[in-house]
């Protein structure tokens, strides 16, 4: 029997060492389910256009940004909301938590604030990305933020449920979930939750809350938003 087995075993051996290493079966497996769809570098003219002004303007240390995706950029009101507050809006349509996290030298720890206020991962989980990974998203930015200043505070805005994108509710509420609870456990984080008073008695978004696309807010909407954001920056340190 051994002699049987040896040879046996042998040419097994010989048959796994010349398989190429990447099968024809390997190559066809599909992409894994929230990786990133597309390259953050296409902000790259976008945060060019920001730093020329910076290189005009001069940024004193110590402001509050204002980081994230079309939520952000299109809060045209923040001086009139925030009065007295040095604000930076560095908000650009489209983007996803990932972008905040590849930009943020240069979005973010380049003014040195004393707070930021963070608003993305709608467009991430829109996308396909999971939950899971807007929030490990969201923990690699803090983690870049803070190594550069370590005092910052920094305000998750919860993922709003927007009735255009009632799909991936269930989705928005795991990853607000996910962010509230690490955030519970990170010196100088705070989840902001906007989402739970953005929903009617039916559980679905109020639609008075949004504009025409059933996806961006009306002034209401940035109303609701004020209060919530305004009662934390109150809570902030004065600048020094």
């Amino acid at each position: 029997m051994r002699r049987v087995l040896l040879p046996l075993l042998l040419i097994l051996l010989a048959a796994c060492a010349s398989a190429p290493p990447h099968s024809a079966a390997h190559a066809e497996l599909p992409t894994p389910a929230g990786t990133a769809p597309r390259d953050p570098a296409e902000w790259e003219p976008t945060v060019r256009a920001w730093e020329a002004e910076d290189a005009r303007v001069r940024r004193m240390p110590g402001a509050v940004v204002f980081v994230g995706s079309s939520s952000i950029r299109l809060w045209t009101t923040l001086a009139d909301d925030f009065p007295g507050v040095v604000l930076i809006n560095r908000g650009y349509g489209g983007s996803r938590a990932y972008d905040a996290v590849y930009f943020a030298d240069r979005i973010v720890n380049a003014y040195q604030p004393r707070a930021v206020v963070f608003y993305a991962g709608e467009n991430d989980l829109h996308e396909g990305r999971t939950p899971r990974q807007v929030r490990d998203d969201f923990a690699a930015f803090v983690r870049k933020v803070q190594a550069a200043t370590p005092k910052v505070r920094i305000a998750f805005v919860s993922i709003k449920p927007s009735p255009s994108r009632a799909a991936i509710l269930p989705q928005v509420r795991e990853a607000n979930a996910l962010v509230r609870d690490f955030a519970r456990g990170v010196r100088g984080v705070d989840y902001l939750d906007t989402f739970t008073p953005m929903l009617g008695a039916d559980g679905a978004a109020r639609e008075e809350l949004f504009v025409g696309d059933r996806l961006h807010m009306n002034r209401t909407g940035y109303e609701l938003w004020t209060g919530v954001v305004g009662a934390w920056l109150a809570k902030l340190p004065a600048p020094r």
